[in-house]
């Protein structure tokens, strides 16, 4: 699954210790999460687009393998 954590979060000139303390995870999970190594799960991921005022499709874009 890809994101755009990273680029919401630049826009928002936040820190990923920033955003891990607003959504209450480690910034290791951040990093995590922005280098795609790491699916939220669906809370956090609400968490997150919350934050941003997004919808969870507009910043987690699930790629289905074929």
């Amino acid at each position: 699954m890809k994101n755009r954590v990273e680029e919401f979060r630049n826009l928002n000139k936040e820190k990923q210790e920033d955003l891990a303390n607003i959504v209450g995870v480690s910034r290791q999970t951040i990093i995590s999460i922005e280098r795609g190594k790491y699916n939220p799960s669906i809370m956090l991921a609400f968490k997150i687009a919350k934050h941003y005022g997004k919808l969870i499709e507009e910043i987690f874009i699930y790629e289905e393998n074929m």
